[in-house]
């Protein structure tokens, strides 16, 4: 084997094994915010299902299919983020993402949108008059053009409300020319409280468990575990806890 094949053989032996090694590992601060594990912001942390970005500042932030949002909370123990819905342009009622057509996540990641949001669309076609959604003149939007003043250009138009989750909004909220040009979203929101408390606007994701971490060899895992093929993906081998012991998924350890 020539020696430019060996590099090469090593360096990807390399990279697979720290990608082995390390993905049980909490991601350090961003700023002064805690990454709780799975989250990751880099290749040598956390668990590379679970990427979220740090930036230069110290603000973290969650990459969608077309945009970036900034991440305002997380809770670890509940397994969800809040990330910052895009704003309206001024003296309009069209949000910024109206280009790349809202919030589209990956479905084919551990992410998606909770049934906690109550998204609010604006600036809407007359196609949503017959749609699911609430587009009567009670509904909650209207509470919020109507008090927050840079939605004053949305008085005039169509707006509906709704809560996310179901299978057609579990990882996406939409906004197009041909549809509603503009949306808020609140988490939990009580609609018996005054517009003043309803909080700042924010859409909240879940993530979905992460399994035991992958391995190559037994050096790769903890003493609490084993080093085994995964019954559930051909070819995959996993860091199994010990017999006793059970995979906290929130820690990122085997634990009693």
């Amino acid at each position: 084997m020539d020696p430019p094949t060996k590099l090469l053989l090593l360096v990807v032996s390399l990279i697979t094994y720290a990608g082995c090694a390390l993905s049980a590992i909490r991601c350090p601060n961003c700023g002064t915010t805690p990454v709780p594990y799975p989250l990751s912001t880099s290749s040598s942390c956390g668990d590379q299902d679970y990427k979220i970005r740090c930036d230069s500042s110290g603000n973290l932030h969650f990459d969608t299919l077309n945009n970036s949002y900034p991440i305002t909370a997380i809770n670890p123990s509940s397994q969800r983020l809040v990330i910052k819905p895009s704003s309206l342009l001024p003296n309009t009622c069209i949000t910024s993402d109206l280009m790349s057509q809202g919030i589209r996540l990956n479905d084919s990641l551990p992410f998606n949108i909770t049934s906690s949001n109550t998204i609010m669309y604006m600036n809407c076609t007359p196609t949503l008059l017959s749609s699911p959604l609430n587009c009567t003149s009670s509904s909650l939007c209207h509470v919020y053009i109507n008090g927050t003043s840079n939605a004053a250009p949305c008085e005039d138009g169509i707006c509906c409300t709704f809560r996310a989750g179901g299978s057609s909004t579990s990882y996406m909220i939409r906004v197009r020319q041909s549809g509603c040009r503009a949306y808020t979203s609140f988490v939990n929101l009580n609609p018996n409280l005054p517009l003043n408390r309803w909080g700042e606007p924010g859409l909240e994701l879940q993530w979905l468990s992460p399994r035991e971490p992958v391995c190559g060899s037994q050096a790769d895992c903890d003493r609490n575990s084993t080093c085994g093929p995964d019954a559930r993906e051909s070819g995959v081998r996993r860091c199994f806890c010990m017999s006793g012991l059970l995979w906290d998924p929130i820690k990122g350890v085997c634990a009693e």
